[in-house]
């Protein structure tokens, strides 16, 4: 029980873990909500295509609660709340030294933000409405390298594997491991796996592994030393195939198929 206590209860490492709970809790419950919103929006398109009146609700009070929320006809997306949860919660932490239990409580208002935020990564990334789209997934991606960044700070993890308490111990192995580190990171980088990098950042193993296997097609490890080497590149291909296929099915379930793409004027049936 004293184990548990020192290692789970350290005042920022449970503020670590608050965050971690809010940041899955409200990426969930968002999604709910907008597939959802999207599924009555499919419905209501497909009877107006085939010429009957749109589906409603007898529950005219729990359509109000589930909708997009528009002001002065706008529609404001839901990153627009979360940046707002992450500014109130970054200002209060720096104007004022919260001690248990504000500390938790502040941890967990940024990891609603933080997810309300990066559940339309996309669309900030790409400046446009892309959430429903293929391209819209990658905040699928960047939802799931958070998580997986949490966890580590929450198991105790320093950047690069260093532990901040173990600095004045032995400063040149500390170095050597930072360098050792480092260049992992920088060689999973180069294979093409980002998010194992920047997991790798603060559990060098997974580094390690992201090092020493194939790299990613397309990659600049994977152009520079594949080229020459037909065989290499074929079980980079095959695997980097399966990999995008798992990914998607990853994605689908955490977060909705994305819509099909629009048909091209010459695919259209009725031209």
């Amino acid at each position: 029980m004293d184990f548990f206590v020192d290692f789970a209860f350290t005042p920022q490492r449970f503020a670590v873990l608050c965050m971690l709970v809010a940041f899955i809790a409200t990426f969930a419950i968002t999604r709910i909500i907008t597939r959802r919103i999207r599924a009555e929006r499919v419905a209501a398109e497909e009877a107006a295509a085939n010429g009957e009146a749109p589906p409603t609700e007898d529950d005219d009070a729990k359509g109000k609660v589930i909708k997009d929320i528009e002001i002065g006809g706008v529609h404001i997306h839901h990153q627009v709340w979360g940046l707002l949860f992450m500014l109130a919660a970054g200002i209060l932490s720096f104007a004022f030294d919260f001690r248990s239990p504000w500390l938790q409580m502040l941890a967990a208002v940024f990891g609603i933000g933080a997810a309300l935020v990066l559940d339309e990564f996309a669309l900030w990334l790409h400046l446009d409405d892309v959430y429903w789209s293929p391209e819209g997934q990658k905040s699928v991606d960047a939802i799931l390298a958070t998580v997986l960044v949490m966890v580590a700070l929450t198991l105790g993890e320093g950047p690069l594997g260093v532990s901040l308490a173990n600095v004045d111990d032995a400063p040149w192995a500390l170095a050597y491991a930072i360098v050792f580190n480092l260049v992992l990171v920088v060689l999973t980088l180069a294979k093409g796996k980002i998010m194992m990098a920047a997991i790798g950042f603060f559990v060098p193993l997974v580094a390690l592994f992201g090092a020493i296997r194939l790299a990613r097609v397309p990659s600049w490890w994977a152009g520079r030393f594949y080229a020459t080497r037909p065989k290499k590149l074929e079980r980079a291909q095959s695997r980097e195939m399966r990999r995008r296929e798992r990914i998607a099915r990853i994605r689908a379930r955490l977060a909705g198929h994305p819509d099909p793409p629009p048909l091209a004027a010459s695919d259209d049936p009725g031209s």
